[in-house]
């Protein structure tokens, strides 16, 4: 039965609570901070189950009550409290089975968010740069930092690609869900008739690798330089200090030209590069466990169709979960509170189904 799992916990949260008070484990930062983690982490599931064995004794209290109560009016008001704390109890229990499902080791990660222009040429493009905006607005609401590692512009003021590491608390556990195609449904600016066109863009969430995730070896890169440029070709500097990095046993290329120091590009570029390889680390290893159970929200598939932004009607249809939200203007300034909780509520009712 789970509950003796949730005992197991509760006792090494008991012994974690001794450590951290152990004033030589406190001399001893990287321990200490390590051992607060894990406590922290422990904290939310040992104290809803403190809680469930304390509405367990009240339900005990109560149900004796109404078993050797002979006043009618007690008797009415415990069988009014045997029935509230049954149903808090069924909750509580719910709560629990969530807290104890296997956490994303990733969850607490930093991201490099990639977004590129699909099809629809200048509108993909445009639409590109509104989706950046949106995922900037959320990273200023959530208190984020976001740092432009990559970015590849039209002529018209869209992105063809841009490439950014956002970084904070638990970035990686609200944006895993938005890997996908993003679809637009509007007028172009480019559009003289005046007709809705659909275009597509591609969002790609990775979580971002350390050296100890992905070990680069030297000798398995081959680092070219060369001059950066803008759109139509007019030179942005006039030293070689763009620097496009090709990984040779897997063939994955980056390049970074935003920086005027080659040293700086240099570092952005295997900075994304090290995320894509522990991206395909991990695709890998899903892989291996084969038929392993993975809803539509889960699979981060950048090929799926996601989410449409429709602008005629004002309403964002997130496709996997059904949800539609009829105030597009605010989810592009950035409020996607609605939809992230949404889909991390799918998601956990789905890996509880399968629990």
């Amino acid at each position: 039965m789970y509950h003796q799992r949730l005992e197991i916990i509760e006792e090494q949260y008991r012994q974690l609570e001794e450590r951290l008070a152990d004033p030589e484990v406190l001399r001893r930062q990287d321990e200490y901070q390590k051992l607060r983690k894990e406590h922290r982490d422990l904290t939310p599931l040992v104290q809803a189950f403190r809680r469930f064995r304390q509405l367990e004794q009240e339900l005990a209290d109560s149900q004796a009550l109404l078993r050797d109560e002979a006043d009618e009016e007690m008797r009415e008001l415990a069988r009014e409290e045997v029935q509230r704390l049954k149903e808090e109890l069924a909750a509580l229990d719910d709560e629990l089975r969530l807290l104890l499902l296997p956490t994303d080791p990733n969850d607490d990660k930093n991201v490099l968010l990639e977004i590129r222009a699909g099809t629809g040429g200048e509108e993909a493009a445009l639409f590109a740069g509104d989706l950046y905006r949106m995922y900037s607005r959320l990273a200023e609401r959530r208190g984020w930092k976001v740092e432009v590692l990559s970015h590849s512009a039209t002529g018209l003021g869209g992105v063809k690609e841009i490439i950014a590491l956002v970084s904070g608390d638990r970035v990686y556990s609200r944006l895993k869900y938005e890997s996908g195609t993003h679809r637009v449904q509007r007028v172009p600016v480019t559009e003289s008739q005046g007709r809705i066109h659909t275009s597509a863009v591609t969002v790609a969430v990775l979580p971002e690798a350390e050296e100890v995730d992905v070990q680069i070896h030297p000798e398995e890169l081959r680092i070219d330089v060369f001059r950066s440029s803008g759109p139509g070709g007019q030179s942005v500097n006039t030293t070689d200090s763009a620097v496009r990095v090709t990984h040779l046993p897997t063939g994955l290329v980056v390049s970074c030209q935003d920086e005027k120091s080659q040293h700086k590009n240099k570092a952005k570029a295997l900075k994304v590069l090290r995320a894509r390889l522990f991206d395909l680390k991990q695709q890998e290893q899903q892989s291996k466990m084969a038929q392993e159970r993975r809803s539509q929200v889960g699979s981060g598939d950048r090929s799926e169709r996601i989410r449409t932004y429709n602008f005629p009607q004002g309403r964002v249809t997130d496709h996997r979960i059904g949800l539609t939200l009829y105030r597009l203007e605010a989810v592009l300034d950035g409020d996607l509170e609605e939809l992230l909780n949404a889909l991390a509520a799918h998601a956990r009712t789905q890996a509880l189904g399968h629990a």
